[in-house]
């Protein structure tokens, strides 16, 4: 059974994640996806295009694997007498793991190229990668942390919700974020001193799309700069005093193109812990945030409607003041109870008022041994788009597994912490509007390996509620809801020391709320989806894929698809 102030230690030296979940309330989540295994980089012995990469294998301080892939695609429509298409590809990769005893970092990126054989349908190409790294300047003292995403995502979440990224889909686009910065942790004397600073940026490449009739057009997200920087200091309990208590500060800011849109975040709190038993204790926190979200006007036609860009972004009407779309100040508060009975298990929940609401969050973390992990996570919080996505991106530990989609080659959304851990992306991908909003939600996941089997179960759901001013270009949107439920289930098993097998079952549903629907937005979206791939090595460089798939998604105001697919790839792999 651990000790609390060995607990309370362990929890002192938070990493740049940690820090920023702990001071703003901001858990994150994570959940199992698909994928399948890695030689020298994961667990296993093959690697296919669905494979995934994770820490490192044998001992081995670093692995760096690049790689050329070849590959047939064949997609089927079957309903409404869909299109028959055919791609061949062409791809290049590496998959890299290092860790050293100052740093750790990995990165998993995949460029590919896809040719049509229908002359109805063009090329397309995709960028795809996940970069996570963290360097010890002055060991478990001063550290730099930095990732970066690339990835594929829907772009309004009124239109088409394809599951398989394949075939060309207008609702799709690139996205990528970046961001890095330091990290503080040390003490003076018996206090400990907590600091950081993470600068990010997000692009969304994304052009006007196809909505349904008499639809309007969403704030499209066009890039964005994100600040986040805080300072905790505090003693742990049995110090000077029985009890914890700290003191924290923060600045959270974003700056988006799209209506020169502005939100930012100052809060100052205090908190104590206090202990009840060597496993369990009290925690509150009482502190002052000011949240203040503004947006320009877009420049209006002779008739006073907005004007939209040939990217299909609002043209901003730089002369225009300051509309403000959200404005709270005030006194925060939350009280709960921490239980970590052994270094494995750890419980936290709260309960208080901010956002001027009553506000729930907490976490549940069961990771008996490697083999077994289980967590759970409930959230509520206010950001916007690029900060969302890069406080996810930075939740990413620095070893973990990037699965892929074995017939898209895109990257899942959600990815594994090395012996537990990790994050998921479901919640920040929902859609890619540029107005800031509230989300609230819960997450969890459940990972076990048994033998040569692994399987991962997740589920979640969030619900959004979007700001825009009152009196701006956006106001039909403000206060329009959205909510999605998903879930998903792997399976893999090494077949033998050449060949694996993979499978992964997911489904999600999307649910407009009538702000959406008013604007012309389909009621809900309906998205399930299957795949199934076979991995053989062939030589210790040369292996192939086979992978089939059957994606269905329903949503209102288009035709429903059911799609199947089926890929034949071959990899040489320089290592």
């Amino acid at each position: 059974m651990a000790k609390w102030s060995d607990v309370m230690r362990s929890k002192a030296r938070l990493s740049l994640a940690a820090l920023v979940v702990a001071m703003v309330a901001m858990p994150q989540a994570a959940h199992a996806q698909q994928g399948g295994a890695d030689p020298g980089i994961g667990q296993g012995q093959s690697q296919g295009q669905g494979g995934r990469t994770g820490g490192l294998a044998n001992g081995r301080r670093s692995v760096v694997v690049p790689y050329l892939e070849v590959g047939q695609l064949l997609s089927a429509d079957l309903t409404n007498g869909g299109d028959l298409l055919t791609y061949s590809l062409a791809a290049v990769g590496v998959d890299a793991a290092v860790a050293t005893s100052r740093a750790e970092a990995q990165v998993s990126v995949r460029y590919e190229r896809r040719f049509s054989w229908n002359d109805d349908f063009g090329d397309e190409d995709a960028i795809s990668g996940v970069a996570r790294g963290n360097l010890q300047i002055i060991p478990n003292t001063l550290s730099i942390e930095a990732g970066a995403l690339g990835i594929r995502s829907r772009v309004d979440n009124r239109g088409a919700a394809p599951s398989n990224l394949i075939g060309g889909s207008d609702n799709v686009t690139q996205i990528y974020s970046v961001y890095a910065g330091p990290t503080l942790a040390t003490e003076v004397g018996t206090v400990d001193v907590n600091a950081l600073y993470r600068i990010g940026y997000t692009k969304v490449e994304a052009d006007a799309v196809a909505l349904p009739a008499g639809a309007l057009p969403l704030d499209l997200f066009g890039d964005s700069v994100n600040h986040a920087a805080s300072l905790a200091i505090g003693q742990q309990p049995g110090g000077f005093l029985p009890i914890g208590w700290s003191v924290s500060g923060g600045w959270f800011r974003e700056d988006a193109s799209q209506l020169d849109q502005r939100f930012d975040d100052k809060i100052v709190r205090a908190d104590v812990t206090v202990p009840v038993s060597a496993t369990l204790a009290l925690v509150g926190g009482v502190g002052y945030e000011d949240i203040e979200i503004s947006e320009r006007d877009a420049v209006r036609d002779a008739t006073g409607a907005p004007v939209v860009g040939n990217d299909g972004r609002l043209v901003t009407n730089r002369n225009s003041p300051r509309l403000l779309s959200y404005d709270q100040d005030g006194l925060i508060w939350d009280v709960g109870v921490l239980w970590r009975p052994s270094r494995r298990t750890s419980l936290e929940a709260r309960v208080g008022k901010r956002y001027d609401s009553m506000t729930y969050y907490g976490s549940f973390s069961y990771t008996p041994n490697q083999r077994v992990a289980a967590n759970i996570t409930v959230y509520d919080l206010v950001a916007g788009f690029g900060s969302r996505l890069n406080d996810n991106l930075a939740g990413l530990p620095t070893q973990f597994d990037a699965t892929r989609n074995p017939l898209s080659g895109d990257l899942n959304s959600c990815f594994f912490g090395v012996g537990g851990g990790g994050n998921c992306l479901n919640d920040a991908l929902q859609s890619v509007a540029s107005s800031a909003f509230r989300t609230r939600g819960v997450t969890g996941q459940i990972s076990l390996t048994s033998g040569s089997w692994q399987h991962g179960i997740g589920a979640g759901y969030s619900r959004r509620k979007f700001f825009a001013a009152d009196n701006g270009a956006l106001a039909g949107f403000d206060q329009t809801i959205d909510e999605i439920w998903f879930a998903s289930y792997v399976a893999a098993k090494q077949l033998d020391p050449r060949s694996s097998i993979t499978g992964a079952i997911y489904a999600n549903y999307l649910e407009n709320g009538p702000g959406q629907v008013l604007n012309g937005g389909g009621s809900d979206i309906l998205g399930l989806g299957t795949n199934v791939a076979y991995g053989r090595n062939f030589t210790n460089r040369f292996n192939g894929t086979l992978a089939l798939g059957l994606d269905y998604f329903d949503p209102k105001g288009f035709e429903s698809s059911l799609v199947a697919s089926a890929l034949l790839a071959l990899r040489y792999s320089f290592q």
